[in-house]
């Protein structure tokens, strides 16, 4: 982990490079370091431009701001702690981020009501749960043929359907990113 201070993140890359982001205190909340997510967008080539990403545990929104940083066309960034999503909001406010669209409630309830087509989606759910294997499969309607999947883990989830394109670990996190496999 980065030198980094108690609940703030500092943007590694793109527009907002070196920018600092506040969030509350949760114990839930473990913001991906600095070099995994500097490894994450060498692996994406640095550039987002044009995506339309999705950042479905947004938690400190360390990731969807990154992809916003890196010219995304669009981030939504979902969260459903109230006080979490505040402190997204605040962040997209700090930054004059136009094109980040936070949204409060589950990832769950996000994906019922989505109708968008995403390039990227970043999924960093809380590790004491299985939610990455219950979002897996239901995120597929909403990828676009050429999608990118991340994924942070604690344990391998079912990869059934996916193809590992690229993996990492660092500390205790492991990390994978991901596209639909071949049919």
């Amino acid at each position: 982990m980065s030198a980094q201070h108690k609940n703030q993140v500092r943007i590694i890359g793109g527009e907002y490079k070196r920018r600092i982001l506040k969030f509350p205190d949760s114990l839930a909340l473990r913001p991906t370091p600095d070099r995994v997510r500097e490894t994450l967008f060498n692996w994406l080539g640095q550039d987002c431009t044009g995506m339309v990403c999705l950042d479905l545990f947004s938690g400190s929104g360390a990731l969807g701001f990154e992809a916003a940083s890196r010219n995304a066309k669009k981030v939504v960034m979902v969260e459903a702690a109230k006080p979490v999503f505040a402190a997204i909001k605040s962040n997209k406010e700090l930054l004059r981020a136009e094109h980040i669209e936070p949204y409060w409630g589950t990832a769950e309830r996000y994906l019922a009501t989505c109708n968008t087509q995403f390039d990227l989606v970043l999924l960093d759910p809380p590790f004491a749960t299985d939610l990455l294997n219950q979002i897996l499969p239901q995120i597929v309607p909403f990828l676009t043929p050429e999608a990118r999947v991340y994924i942070e883990y604690a344990n391998v989830p079912d990869l059934n359907g996916w193809e590992v394109l690229r993996e990492g670990k660092a500390g205790t996190v492991k990390y994978a990113l991901l596209c639909r496999a071949s049919a």
